[in-house]
């Protein structure tokens, strides 16, 4: 049996992600994509959590800043992106032969069950992917802070970061083509450099409970696999 470094896992994925080259809606190929890399992790015996953003759809932060909005109405509106997503992504690993459960911190039985901590948690021992959909549930935190609060609500060993780049670097290398890249930081560097890491409030909930972050580029086939297996993939955040 595969020797695995990281047993249960709750991988955060931006909604941009999964609008593809279009930058906003659903891409339904990167979608397909990201289900066939999940199939693989669970099947090899990882127990998954997810938490997907709603960016691809609606950011309450800047419609409040541009718009004008009520930063709580504005966020709750991107709760709502994160359903929509959380739905999409389910429907996608439903169709590739994963067994899917959508919990969402805001209630609509209609379309996914209530966020209850023991009953996430015997989903993931039965074997199902477990989507946590809606953020907190409150205004004023991120998908960020909502992944790590579930990771150390379903005892997560580790926390993925699926982005678009090959890890944290000391600057954005899609704009500077000398950018040096982290094979591990500590908690501590993350907030004293202001690396894009995960935002402070989520950095600092890792940091007290000690949960790693691993951040990797999920634009390439295999890295969540080869991230629960301990491999050198992207960036490891830790004491």
């Amino acid at each position: 049996m595969t020797s695995l470094k990281y047993q249960r896992i709750l991988l955060k994925i931006s909604g941009e992600a999964l609008a593809g080259e279009a930058g906003f809606g659903l891409d339904g190929t990167v979608l397909s994509r990201l289900a066939d890399e999940i199939k693989q992790v669970r099947e090899a015996g990882v127990e998954l959590g997810i938490v997907v953003g709603g960016g691809n759809i609606f950011r309450g932060l800047k419609a409040a800043v541009e718009q004008g909005m009520d930063r709580a109405m504005a966020d709750y509106m991107g709760m709502l992106a994160t359903v929509q997503n959380s739905v999409a992504l389910q429907d996608y690993l439903e169709r590739a032969g994963v067994v899917t459960r959508v919990q969402s911190a805001i209630e609509m039985k209609e379309v996914a069950e209530p966020f209850i901590q023991r009953r996430a948690i015997r989903h993931l021992e039965k074997g199902r992917v477990v989507i946590f959909a809606a953020g907190t549930g409150n205004p004023f935190f991120t998908t960020d802070t909502a992944a790590v609060l579930r990771a150390v609500q379903i005892d997560a060993t580790a926390i993925f970061k699926a982005t678009d780049v090959d890890g944290v670097f000391d600057r954005d290398p899609q704009k500077h083509t000398d950018a040096t890249r982290f094979e591990t930081l500590s908690y501590l560097q993350v907030l004293d450099k202001g690396l894009k890491v995960l935002d402070s409030t989520a950095v600092s909930l890792s940091m007290d409970n000690k949960i790693p972050i691993v951040v990797f580029n999920m634009e390439v086939s295999g890295n969540i696999y080869r991230a629960a297996l301990g491999e050198k993939v992207g960036t490891t955040v830790c004491d």
